[in-house]
């Protein structure tokens, strides 16, 4: 006879003790990728790993931390449940494949709350959308001094010159923050342009059309970039659930043919 008896539908011991194993894994593997990642980032200019090679090895090694995570946490879980003696094959089936599923779920929800502020950005993206895209605009234009001084420059600058580059930035994050540069901001900046470089009136305009335009493509972009980068951490996330309950069933099936009978 067998050596163990059947007790619930659903062993939480097990779930829980995978999504514990599932969490460790992942937590390990994070603090690996953000030394390997720190590794490859370089200070100066033109060095290490570029920005694009960056987010695609995130991607990369967020998807390989939900894989291996998911795969330890199924796999748990399937080996360590009770044995339903008395059920049908396809039923056995279905458990190992919810109890894996269950592991991962309860291993998200503790990575979520370890990794609370990190999440929270991810999952309130949608509904903040405006927000994060005024957000990174304000960055955005802050970031981009460099463009702003090119703005201003002139050959005939002097000490005595009035640092005008803090104002213009406003102005261009809250053009960006608004989606567009208002006739009145845009007829002041072609006029401080002018009157700051020399130039005329026209190529003053230009100077200005052409400074908005890059830091309006500069913050698309970064609203692109993180758009992405959700999607496809929700993939990947899809992606573990199903390793989760596939490794469950692998599991349940070696804790059911591993049982002594006598």
């Amino acid at each position: 006879m067998t050596t163990v008896s059947e007790s619930g539908a659903v062993s939480w011991g097990a779930v829980i003790a995978g999504a514990v194993g599932a969490a460790a894994l992942s937590l390990v593997l994070f603090v690996l990728g953000s030394g390997l990642g720190l590794a490859v980032v370089s200070p100066w200019n033109h060095d290490g790993a570029s920005a694009t090679a960056v987010s695609v090895g995130t991607i990369v090694w967020v998807t390989v931390v939900q894989l291996l995570a998911s795969a330890l946490g199924g796999y748990l879980a399937g080996r360590l449940r009770s044995r339903w003696i008395q059920t049908h094959t396809n039923e056995v089936y279905f458990r190992d494949t919810a109890h894996g599923f269950l592991a991962w779920a309860v291993s998200t929800l503790l990575m979520a709350t370890l990794l609370s502020s990190a999440l929270t950005g991810l999952v309130a993206g949608g509904a903040k959308a405006g927000a994060a895209m005024a957000g990174a605009a304000a960055t955005a234009a802050s970031a981009n001094g460099y463009t702003v001084d090119s703005l201003l420059r002139s050959p005939d600058d002097d000490a005595n010159t009035p640092d005008r580059a803090p104002e213009v930035a406003r102005i261009f994050a809250n053009a960006l923050k608004n989606g567009e540069l208002s006739p009145q901001d845009k007829q002041y900046l072609g006029k401080l342009v002018a009157r700051r470089t020399g130039v005329s009136a026209s190529e003053a305009q230009q100077r200005v059309d052409d400074a908005f335009n890059q830091l309006k493509q500069a913050a698309d972009d970064a609203r692109k970039a993180s758009a992405w980068l959700a999607l496809w951490l929700v993939v990947s996330l899809f992606i573990g659930a199903f390793v989760a309950s596939w490794s469950a069933t692998f599991g349940g099936r070696l804790r059911d043919s591993s049982v002594l009978t006598t």
